[in-house]
């Protein structure tokens, strides 16, 4: 299978036999692991004055850079950031960055964008003010998440016609402290549940997969996600005490898991702590044989030693194999 067949079908919830799929949500570590700047720390403020030769060349780099980044560390998926532009505003930048990775790599892998319109955790200098509005003015903030989803439902069926570049959707908004969600369960019911099954369900219909990612402590709102139907839940964050089993007995059998390597440790741990926490993610995540896609908790940021990364997926192709569960896990 080539990373997109195998990361679909455990995105299916289908069995698939031998090395369990790994990604990450992004790898920032670029430079240090091939001379390269992160595409979505780039900045590209003479753009306009480009030749189209350049601007190709600049096109080209940044799809090299991902591509480089998922070869080397055996990812079945490219979550795009789409840098130094919003995709949703450059439909046109955005698809040609898609289209070179396509054209260097075919269906090799499975390629994502950001694409999430419901309310995520408001920075702290408009909190108090966000958290008036669900009070005093409901339905303005409903009004506003209404539009959202439709205009991202436009912008992707406008970057992707025929279906051919985007094959899901990495829907990033935070609602989870590491105590408790931001949202009480009625307020996430209110104010997000309805437009986060509605974005689903309408990415669903043009052929997408929509992989929901949050931080935090999800269990208190986990049914209510779990109910509006992802095809997966990043980032299963054990700093908050989420583990694999817990989610797994809320979310049934059908939704697939990604994460739960616990990023504090990878950076700050021992060796001996990072290595147990690896198998334990690899143990918990494979046990039912069939949808889990082992990752960091959150993603491989600025940093990070590369060298613990680069040890977590030393561990991933020796014991992350369905084949050899049993004597691995037994």
């Amino acid at each position: 299978m080539t990373g997109k067949e195998l990361f679909t079908r455990t995105l299916k919830c289908e069995p698939v036999g031998g090395q369990v799929p790994t990604f990450e949500l992004t790898f920032f570590l670029t430079m240090e692991a091939f001379g390269k700047l992160y595409p979505g720390h780039r900045s590209f403020s003479q753009w306009d004055q480009m030749s189209t030769a350049e601007q190709k060349l600049h096109i080209d780099d940044i799809a090299e850079t991902y591509i480089l980044s998922a070869r080397r560390y055996g990812h079945s998926a490219i979550f795009v950031q789409s840098a130094p532009w919003c995709w949703q505003e450059n439909v046109h930048k955005t698809r040609a960055i898609l289209s070179a990775i396509r054209e260097k790599t075919g269906d090799e892998y499975f390629l994502l964008l950001h694409g999430d319109p419901t309310w995520a955790i408001p920075d702290g200098d408009s909190m108090m003010d966000f958290s008036i509005k669900m009070y005093e003015e409901p339905e303005k903030l409903k009004d506003a998440a209404a539009r959202s989803t439709d205009y991202l439902y436009n912008a992707v069926r406008t970057l992707d016609p025929d279906g051919s570049l985007l094959d899901g959707l990495a829907l990033c908004s935070d609602y989870c402290f590491n105590v408790n969600p931001f949202f009480s369960p009625g307020q996430f019911a209110e104010f997000v549940a309805p437009y986060l099954k509605q974005c689903i369900d309408g990415y669903r219909s043009l052929g997408k997969y929509t992989i929901k990612h949050t931080d935090g402590n999800i269990m208190p709102i986990l049914d209510q996600i779990a109910a509006c139907r992802p095809d997966a839940i990043h980032s299963l964050d054990p700093q908050a005490g989420v583990t694999i089993p817990a989610v797994r007995r809320v979310v049934g059998e059908d939704i697939c898991l990604i994460g739960n390597v616990n990023c504090g440790l990878l950076q700050t741990g021992t060796d001996e702590e990072v290595r147990a926490d690896c198998l334990r993610s690899l143990r918990e995540g494979m046990a039912g044989g069939r949808g889990y896609i082992f990752s960091t908790s959150n993603c491989v940021y600025t940093g990070l030693a590369l060298q613990r990364y680069e040890m977590m997926m030393d561990i991933w192709r020796k014991y992350g194999n369905y084949g050899d569960y049993q004597k691995n896990f037994g």
